[in-house]
């Protein structure tokens, strides 16, 4: 079963970073952000990615055509000319690197895979959101659902305190940035069937999350696997430091391998 990341977007909010690598190959501890999204995939199992690139795609390619080099000591003999590679550390990972133009949206990036895609369930996400997320439960829950996409729910956690104020001005009850605020969000986790396509135009301007998803959800074909554990998109250089304050403090809970 494969799965499809998006990571071809410019990053414009954390431009501190993007500026010089796509938003995806931004670091958590000493691997970039999608590392780790594909380490929770694999350890459930799934190991076949299709990664979809526009903005600085080469820093993605190079890093994983290099990959089995940065895992892996090596003894050099520069008179022979022989170089061997020693403790070496690497992943079951087979991976179709993916130019999907540098402007292209979303749903046109996705468009332009469809020829990579069988006719099982695949599972798609963004290249800059972790979670400890049970990915077979979600999927369970999609293939009893028969929806043709089943996206992921979570509440984030809020930014500001929430306040009761009764009619005589009396704070009645406070909570410190409550989870959410009480709204559901795209947690960017999806599992998709392959009729999914026909709902796409093949136009690059298309953007997933919004005709292509508002027409599912209006036909009926769009379910919610809610996740209430640990969630984090890395949006803005806030994110970028909280995740790593969190990996350093091995209290990363999305570490799940």
């Amino acid at each position: 079963m494969k799965v499809i990341i998006l990571a071809g977007g410019y990053g414009t909010r954390i431009s501190e970073e993007s500026v010089i690598k796509p938003k995806p190959m931004v670091e958590i501890g000493d691997k970039p952000i999608l590392w780790h999204i594909m380490k929770i995939f694999s350890h459930f199992g799934y190991n076949e990615f299709v990664i979809l690139l526009g903005y600085k795609g080469y820093s993605i390619k190079e890093y994983f055509s290099n990959y089995f080099l940065h895992q892996s000591d090596l003894k050099i003999d520069l008179e022979n000319n022989k170089c061997t590679y020693t403790n070496s550390k690497s992943e079951n990972w087979k991976i179709d690197l993916v130019d999907t133009g540098l402007e292209t949206m979303t749903g046109g990036r996705i468009s332009r895979i469809k020829e990579l895609i069988n006719n099982e369930p695949f599972f798609l996400t963004y290249g800059d959101g972790v979670a400890n997320i049970d990915l077979n439960a979600l999927l369970s829950q999609h293939k009893l659902s028969k929806k043709s996409v089943t996206m992921t729910a979570v509440m984030p956690e809020g930014r500001f305190g929430a306040l009761n104020i009764s009619p005589n001005n009396t704070i009645t009850n406070f909570m410190e940035k409550p989870k959410g605020d009480g709204s559901w969000i795209n947690g960017g986790f999806f599992v998709c069937e392959k009729d999914i396509f026909n709902y796409l135009s093949n136009n690059d301007d298309e953007i997933f999350e919004r005709e292509p998803l508002e027409k599912l959800a209006n036909d009926g074909k769009l379910g919610a696997y809610k996740h209430t554990g640990f969630w984090k998109c890395m949006d803005t250089m806030r994110d970028k430091n909280l995740l790593n304050e969190l990996w350093d403090n091995d209290d990363a809970d999305w570490k799940i391998w």
